[in-house]
């Protein structure tokens, strides 16, 4: 018997755990039944068209959330991390609406208001780049029109307060 055998062994089911924790929990075909079986109540629920979509606010400070997308058939069409760069950059100012964000991102971690310039804030923890701890803040007008998106580091993770 090889004296690597038993690492071999250990390193294999190692892998074999890290394969079963990327796999995505729902696969594209899914009855709503079963998604909803295997991933619980979701926090919001919205109509998109003939489909709807069911979101899942994860993660620590809701840094995730993912948003399961079911067809007019009743069956899971997609299921996808919403809170990205790409995602937030489909939301254009002077175009997106309140629904618009919700569909796309969903709900935001925190709102706020900044009476002065007459606006409101919804503001999502995320990881940029699946990296740094950020914040991005869409800012709406009175009409519930997207006006502006600022994002910047989460200074709830900066345990020094580098950033004012």
């Amino acid at each position: 018997m090889s004296i690597f055998r038993p690492f071999i062994l250990v390193l294999a089911l190692l892998c074999g755990g890290c394969a079963a924790l990327l796999a995505p929990p729902v696969l594209p075909g899914a009855t709503e039944t079963s998604v909803l079986d295997k991933l619980g109540t979701p926090t919001h629920r919205y109509t998109l068209g003939e489909d709807h979509l069911l979101e899942y606010a994860k993660g620590p400070w809701g840094q995730r959330t993912w948003m399961a997308r079911i067809g007019s058939d009743g069956r899971l069409v997609s299921y996808r991390q919403v809170l990205t760069t790409a995602m937030f950059a489909t939301l254009v100012p002077g175009v997106a609406d309140k629904q618009q964000v919700l569909r796309t991102i969903g709900a935001p971690g925190e709102t706020s208001s900044l009476p002065r310039i007459d606006m409101e804030v919804w503001s999502y923890a995320y990881k940029e780049s699946d990296v740094w701890d950020s914040m991005m803040h869409v800012h709406f007008d009175r009409q519930g029109i997207v006006r502006q998106m600022l994002n910047g580091p989460d200074l709830r993770f900066d345990p020094d307060r580098r950033f004012p």
